[in-house]
């Protein structure tokens, strides 16, 4: 049985940001629509037959059900009050103390699995909705007024944490620091105050407009997946608006940009790189990239906070060969005035660029001599299931071919880079390892009752038996973990990045809620979905990948231990655990030579520049973000940008001179005709947008290649190899498993 892996999903909370576009504005703050009661939402028959059926299908198929009772509905409340609100800005903390009297966990959960009643979420929608336009009216008649940008204050961005404002007085107090604060972002962007004025209006008069757009589906949506929350992050219910969302993200994939986006705190975030497509070719995105404002070719922006996905994706989709426009808050931001104007042409995906690639490094050796190493970089485990034509791509056999090539340019040694790798195929995993071990298991596989399925590896024929390090980082999830973890256990491969993988040792399905609710699919209703986690994974030690992920034998420091991307950061995580080993034949590298890898490897950190480089880039990304408050002063504001660009600029003029210093001459290897050359952003170097460019790793990419000028973790990942290489072989010490 094969197990499909679906798209890794990080549901990390951001900030609501504020947002800044180039272009003129006129110093006028804009009327706003009149902030009216809400609108009367009510739950339909269908959506009540949809929340019992989820409870139920929660209850029975669910890998953690049994850890979930009526007591933990406490939390179902709270959770929609964060969903709606989760910078804790528009509801007050007594519109929670309500609700939690009004809603008790074991009087909720029977409303809820018994009667299907909707009642508690469409009350507080109701009570959200008044909440904002109430703000928005109060925002109206507050901005034209005078600001002072000269008095010592602070606001403290990232409110995740804190509590709602105690009543209205304490709310107006945070709103005069909030609208300071999204002023002086405008102010920062070289506009006037009242150019500023007028964008801040504009961005609440979009806000208010929007809430018309909200409708019951979307109501119930966010309740049903606050009730799945609590069983663990991956799972969520999809309305059926939704659902077309999902479907119109693949097709994204395809006929776009290549970018999976997602809605965090009413902000657009992009949540997967879709290898191949010309996101993934520019280089100029990364993974949880904020998209604020979106435009057509050389139209105007049109900013995308609170704005429905499905807009955002039809905005962003377009005609083969056009031009979008994306202004970004970058990921890695220290400052939340960073903005990046990105150009993309829109393409269809060349799924040839989405397979595996290679390339033969010359790296010197202690006396000097280049030395031919090879890499071999996986975007995904792609293949084929029993649905799939059998003329679909196989990264198996892509990296048999790969492999082939290298060994006919005289490799020696081989680095598998997984760092981007999100998983995929299950079967392809495995498959995949096999190429590097005789036979045996690769990964077992629990259900919810017990029951473990080993998947192994059963052809004895080795591509490639030579020196081995497979390159991770945070990223690396789910099939990437059951390769990086299996060659370990093995000893077939060292393993080298951040101190973990991702730690996603789960597998979600998604069910149609039709066939679970056969009322509906009789009366013709559309109908949503759910997608619920149904099974662990092991590594062949018995031990899971979940959580923990796969800790490497060599780390390499990096700014993403000091983002939270890992499954530990996400709520309700299921536990690791461990199961009986399966039966193995492990071969480990003896632990005096793992000793000397680790010892050289430190030794370079210490002393070569570029990770000085490095280092110096994650101490200042650590200074900033352990800032949890940001200047209302505009003199310190501007003081702390110029200081962040020179920082930047002296990084960029070290990060070129070691680049023209200390190459590595590398010849690029594909399994079907090289890809078109990267599609790059267009950068005005005048433009405000793309004044700060925070890079903690320095990989600049040149328009020919798929490898970077200077990226410093395949380039140590490459010298450790050298290391194992030259290490004297010693017997390996064999472990009957």
């Amino acid at each position: 049985m094969r197990f499909r892996f679906r798209p890794l999903f990080l549901f990390l909370v951001a900030p609501l940001l504020a947002l800044a576009q180039p272009g003129p504005s006129t110093p006028a703050v804009p009327a706003l629509e009149s902030a009216t009661a809400p609108r009367e939402l009510k739950p339909t028959p269908g959506l009540s037959l949809e929340l019992r059926g989820l409870i139920r299908l929660l209850e029975e198929v669910h890998f953690n059900r049994d850890k979930i009772t009526p007591a933990s509905y406490a939390e179902v409340i709270p959770n929609t009050f964060k969903a709606l609100d989760g910078q804790r800005l528009f509801l007050l903390a007594s519109d929670l103390e309500e609700f939690q009297a009004r809603h008790r966990p074991d009087s909720l959960y029977w409303n809820l699995a018994t009667l299907g009643r909707l009642d508690a979420a469409f009350a507080i929608h109701a009570r959200h909705e008044q909440r904002v336009r109430d703000r928005i009216r109060w925002i109206q008649n507050r901005l034209p007024g005078e600001f002072d940008f000269t008095v010592e204050d602070a606001y403290e961005i990232d409110r995740r944490e804190l509590p709602w404002p105690a009543d209205a007085t304490a709310a107006d107090t945070l709103w005069e620091q909030r609208l300071k604060f999204e002023l002086l972002q405008e102010i920062l962007n070289k506009k006037t105050l009242d150019e500023a004025r007028t964008k801040v209006g504009k961005r609440y008069e979009r806000l208010l407009k929007n809430l018309d757009d909200i409708e019951s589906g979307d109501v119930a949506e966010i309740f049903l997946t606050a009730i799945a929350g609590i069983y663990d992050p991956h799972s969520n219910y999809f309305s059926p608006d939704t659902y077309d969302d999902f479907s119109i993200t693949m097709r994204l994939q395809l006929f776009g940009i290549g970018a999976l986006l997602s809605i965090d705190e009413d902000v657009c975030v992009l949540k997967e790189i879709i290898p191949g497509g010309p996101a993934d070719l520019s280089r100029a995105l990364k993974p949880n990239d904020k998209i604020l404002a979106v435009a057509q070719a050389d139209g105007e922006f049109v900013e995308v906070v609170g704005m429905k996905l499905r807009r955002i994706v039809q905005m962003i989709r377009g005609e083969k060969g056009t031009k979008v426009r994306l202004l970004v808050q970058p990921a890695d931001a220290a400052d939340a005035a960073v903005r990046k104007e990105i150009v993309i042409v829109r393409d269809l995906i060349n799924l040839d660029s989405a397979r595996a690639h290679a390339a033969v490094f010359q790296v010197p050796d202690a006396a000097g001599v280049p030395r031919p190493l090879g890499v071999i970089t996986l975007p995904t485990f792609y293949g084929r299931d029993s649905r799939d034509s059998k003329e679909q791509n196989s990264a198996t056999e892509d990296i048999r071919t790969l492999i082939t090539r290298l060994k006919e340019q005289k490799i020696e040694g081989l680095v598998l880079d997984l760092r981007r790798n999100g998983g995929g195929l299950l079967g392809e995993a495995v498959t995949l390892t096999g190429l590097f071990i005789p036979a045996g298991p690769v990964v077992q596989v629990k259900n919810y009752a017990g029951e473990v399925k080993i998947e192994e590896d059963t052809d004895t024929a080795v591509a490639y038996d030579g020196p081995l390090v497979v390159l991770t980082s945070r990223f690396s999830a789910s099939a990437s973990e059951i390769v990086a973890g299996a060659l370990q256990n093995y000893g077939r491969a060292i393993v080298i990045g951040d101190t973990s993988t991702h730690g996603k040792g789960t597998v979600q399905t998604v069910i149609e809620m039709g066939n679970v609710i056969p009322q509906l699919a009789r009366k013709g209703q559309t109908a949503g979905a759910t997608k619920v986690t149904v099974q662990k994974f092991y590594l062949p030690s018995g031990a899971s990948t979940q959580l923990k992920g796969v800790v490497p034998d060599l780390v390499i420091p990096s700014v993403d231990e000091f983002l939270p991307i890992g499954e530990q950061d996400l709520p309700h995580a299921l536990a690791w655990d461990e199961i009986s080993p399966s039966l193995y034949d492990a071969a480990k590298l003896p632990p005096e030579s793992l000793a000397i890898l680790r010892a050289r490897s430190s030794d370079r950190l210490e002393h070569l520049p570029e990770f000085a480089l490095l280092k110096k880039s994650i101490a200042r990304f650590k200074e900033r973000q352990a800032e949890k408050t940001v200047s209302l002063n505009l003199e310190q504001r501007r003081a702390g940008k110029a200081a962040d660009k020179a920082f930047r600029d002296e990084n960029d003029a070290t990060r070129k001179a070691l680049e023209a210093s200390d190459a590595y001459p590398f010849a690029e290897f594909f399994v079907s005709p090289p890809p078109p050359p990267r599609i790059k952003a267009e950068k005005k170097p005048d433009d405000p947008a793309n004044e700060d460019d925070p890079d903690a790793d320095g990989a600049e990419t040149d328009e020919d290649t798929r490898y970077a000028k200077m990226d410093v973790y395949l380039r140590e990942s490459l010298r450790i190899l050298e290391d194992l290489r030259t290490l004297r072989p010693a017997p390996r010490v064999a472990e009957e498993r």
